[in-house]
């Protein structure tokens, strides 16, 4: 509770909650292929790879873009960057609503999208910038769990979708951006001690340091899975147990739900116990989630699984950007672009893993079963290098 009362007394708390809001509301807007996906599919008679492809198209264009974002808010500021980030993200919104209505216009508009999911790489930085390394792990939990934006798109996308049809959800989608928009105007400020703008001989030096692959390795399992899971899983449920769209979004919701909100406590408990510590039981437990997961157990099994899975991502997405600051202090704002980046192409990869192997094979369990594998060999990696780093 004192350790709590410290972190109200510092840093800048307008911002840090602007900073969620802009960050929640873009979440929200990146994924709402996924949330809108069943209905997408339905009309326009997609195949299970051409699925994939859809909801991970808007997380290979965060990817690609939160690095020049980055770059762009170190320079011109976060606050100004954040506005012009929302100007953007009405474009594909608009193209959505107005004319969208064959496969190349939803690839198109959903690269697009990507700029929302840029907003990682301006809404955190202008937020943890406030707070005193004792505090980081809190400060970047709270602003990330802007993710929770997630629940809004699939609690909300599908029931809009069927009574209205799904290119209004994009339409309506403009309401809360309009309103995060001039609260980030008011509220918003930028830190003054920030740190001037790294020269790109500082990024080529990060580029040359083997923990920024790893951590961006990491990441992309963490982020990547929980995003990658987002935008799926209203498929999965939809074409494995044949539940109606609306139960399907419902069951993502209950799912992204645990894993939205915990990735503060992820950053409270690396704070407490060691960042790398938690992270290795963290990828353990999702290790042994999706492997049974990938055994397609009966419907309200899966969905236990999976909320547990997603409750493991999120609490390691808060322990890894507590990790970072801690162990790299000096290069915390390179290291944050690659590795937020790395987490958009989990995310782009995850999705179209699974419509793959479900394409190539009939059947989503090789699919679960190699995200498994993956997190298995990253989390032997975790227990050397913490043996490194301690």
């Amino acid at each position: 509770m004192e350790r709590l009362k410290q972190f109200l007394r510092v840093g800048h708390l307008p911002t840090l909650l602007s900073s969620f809001l802009y960050f929640d509301i873009s979440f929200m807007i990146w994924v709402i292929l996924g949330a809108t996906g069943t209905f997408i599919v339905e009309d326009l008679r997609l195949t299970p790879a051409q699925k994939g492809m859809m909801v991970g198209i808007p997380v290979l264009g965060g990817a690609l873009l939160r690095i020049p974002m980055g770059l762009l808010a170190d320079r011109f500021g976060g606050k100004k960057m954040g506005m012009i980030g929302m100007v953007l993200t009405s474009v594909p919104l608009l193209w959505g609503w107005l004319f969208a209505d064959t496969l190349t216009q939803i690839y198109a508009l959903g690269l697009l999208l990507g700029v929302a999911g840029a907003s990682f790489a301006v809404a955190l930085p202008l937020a943890s910038r406030w707070y005193p390394k004792e505090h980081q792990g809190l400060a970047m939990g709270i602003a990330g769990a802007g993710n929770s934006g997630t629940v809004l798109a699939m609690l909300f996308g599908p029931r809009i979708a069927e009574e209205y049809g799904w290119n209004s959800v994009f339409g309506l989608a403009l309401v809360p951006l309009f309103v995060a928009f001039i609260v980030f105007i008011i509220f918003a400020k930028e830190c003054p001690t920030a740190v001037k703008p790294a020269k790109i001989s500082e990024y080529m030096r990060v580029m040359k340091m083997k923990e920024t692959w790893l951590f961006s390795f990491f990441y992309s399992l963490s982020f990547g899975g929980f995003v990658g899971m987002t935008s799926y899983l209203t498929l999965f449920f939809f074409d494995q147990y044949g539940v109606d769209k609306v139960t399907a979004g419902d069951f993502v919701t209950l799912v992204v739900f645990a894993g939205s909100f915990v990735r503060p406590i992820g950053g409270y408990l690396a704070d407490k116990y060691g960042g790398m510590k938690l992270l290795v039981w963290l990828f353990t437990g999702a290790t042994v989630t999706l492997v049974i997961v990938g055994m397609l157990p009966s419907v309200y099994v899966a969905l236990a699984l999976l909320f547990t899975t997603l409750i493991f991502f999120g609490t390691a997405n808060g322990a890894l950007f507590q990790v970072i600051p801690n162990v790299f202090p000096k290069e915390v704002g390179l290291l944050t672009g690659f590795v937020g980046a790395a987490g958009g192409l989990g995310g782009f990869f995850l999705p179209n893993i699974l419509g793959l192997f479900k394409q190539w094979t009939n059947s989503y369990s090789y699919g679960f079963w190699w995200v498994a594998a993956t997190m298995f060999v990253a989390m032997l990696i975790m227990r050397r290098l913490r043996k490194t780093i301690a």
